[in-house]
């Protein structure tokens, strides 16, 4: 399939998707978030994809936040649907069941921050900033950003950043805990293709459950997430990988993992 406005590539396991709308930072409009979602229904058919990597194209930014231009003309009902179809498609990221990475290379305002914290983490180059400056277009964050920043940064911190709409450096985002590495703009993607590559060496099935265990924990109390674990560890001992995983151990070799999410 051709796309206008991403970039998506497969390479040994990894895909890649670069939000292509360099002229005007990357910002997100419909079209953009129509072949988005495209791209990830094609990576959730995908056996052969371990890890997805996020990034933007261009020095300046990842996503800059909605298109200002196509925001400004909707009503209340336009504005709805609008917000409505960016959290399915960030909500359908953040469910896809392999890891997802955002390498933040610049800008990640508004839409661009939330579509970085549906990732599973963030590694940010030095140059990036991270906000939600709705608040000073006269709205809210409307993909999901007053939901999972107090989630991932704390509901304080988070408070005075969407109540005064700051940005904030990627060494300041890494501080907060909202970043989990500052690397140069230069060696941005290779640190971020070192990492999918590793988790992408490890079994797909033990991956998926050890996202979605982590996620369903966060929703419950402690004693019921345990319970969820208890269960997929369960799982995964069935499991192809499992058998692969602990006789590679104990025969001192190095795993290859090949089960399948449908085993």
């Amino acid at each position: 399939m051709k796309y206008n406005d991403i970039m998506f590539q497969v390479e040994e396991g990894i895909a890649t998707i670069t939000f292509n709308r360099p002229k005007v930072l990357n910002a997100l409009n419909s079209a953009l978030l129509q072949e988005l979602s495209q791209a990830l229904d094609k990576i959730a058919e995908n056996e052969d994809i371990r890890v997805l990597v996020l990034t933007g194209a261009g020095e300046k930014s990842f996503i800059a936040g909605a298109d200002i231009k196509e925001l400004s003309s909707f009503n209340a009902l336009q504005a709805k649907e609008f917000a409505t179809r960016g959290h399915l498609i960030i909500g359908k990221l953040q469910e896809l069941t392999i890891p997802v990475i955002a390498a933040v290379n610049g800008f990640a305002l508004g839409g661009g921050s939330e579509m970085a914290l549906a990732s599973d983490f963030i590694y940010a180059s030095e140059n990036a900033m991270f906000g939600l400056p709705e608040i000073t277009l006269g709205i809210i964050p409307g993909f999901g950003g007053t939901q999972r920043l107090p989630r991932i940064i704390g509901k304080n911190m988070a408070k005075e950043m969407i109540f005064t709409g700051m940005m904030i450096p990627a060494a300041k985002a890494q501080e907060i805990g909202m970043v989990n590495k500052v690397c140069s703009q230069e060696t941005l993607m290779e640190e971020v293709k070192k990492t999918a590559a590793k988790i992408a060496s490890k079994g797909k099935v033990s991956l998926r459950a050890a996202k979605q265990v982590i996620n369903a924990g966060m929703n419950v109390d402690l004693y019921s997430a345990c319970g969820i674990e208890i269960d997929a560890f369960a799982i995964c001992m069935s499991g192809e990988d499992a058998k692969e995983g602990t006789s590679a151990f104990l025969e001192k070799r190095k795993a290859d993992f090949k089960g399948k999410l449908n085993e």
